[in-house]
């Protein structure tokens, strides 16, 4: 059935909200901590090295990572948007670096005063299942906590990992609040290339 649509324009709820072709949706749940969990972290197998100052790199490391997941935000921004950000002091952009190559990439935002996004944290391919995923969540979390915030927080959604949600929620975040999110298709639009996220059809 079709949702019938509010004086606001927003679809009703429940219901089905049909997408014109070219189009993707994903729904997103936002998580976040106020205080840093007690448990210890593990371990660290790897280092940390910034990206700032080197766009290559974190856009190789980016696209490497959020290729499965059609991670397409920063691929759509131009050199200087992107290095405006990568490159601002209140951001920390790192790659992961574990068995002498880029593993990982872990990036957060802290340029809203009182808290901090955990903007993106992603493994490459090969380096998923090895437990890197709780270094890295584990690093962003005393790095955050490092600085007088009153809270830690992201937003993973549908077309993330399968397990992404259910991770967030193991380290110690909170869920609170859930969106719906359209956008174009960046397959088409050029901003990846047409077989990534092979699990996820171009309509």
């Amino acid at each position: 059935m079709s949702p019938r649509p509010r004086p606001d324009g927003q679809p009703e709820v429940p219901g089905f909200l049909e997408l014109p072709p070219g189009k993707i949706a994903a729904v997103a749940t936002y998580l976040q901590m106020t205080r840093p969990p007690r448990q210890p972290a593990g371990a660290r197998s790897g280092r940390f090295a910034p990206l700032r100052g080197d766009l290559g790199r974190y856009r190789r490391l980016f696209a490497e990572v959020g290729r499965p997941w059609l991670w397409f935000s920063r691929a759509a921004l131009s050199d200087a948007q992107l290095r405006a950000i990568i490159d601002d002091p209140a951001v920390e952009a790192l790659a992961y670096v574990a068995d002498g190559a880029d593993a990982g990439i872990l990036e957060l935002d802290f340029r809203k005063a009182g808290e901090c996004e955990l903007a993106f944290l992603g493994l490459v391919p090969g380096a998923i299942g090895r437990g890197l995923g709780r270094q890295l969540a584990a690093e962003a979390i005393r790095r955050a906590f490092a600085r007088p915030i009153s809270r830690l927080w992201l937003h993973t959604c549908t077309l993330d990992h399968p397990a992404a949600v259910r991770f967030y929620l193991s380290v110690g975040f909170v869920p609170y609040r859930r969106a719906l999110e359209v956008a174009d298709d960046p397959r088409l639009t050029g901003g990846l290339p047409r077989d990534a996220a092979p699990d996820v059809p171009i309509v």
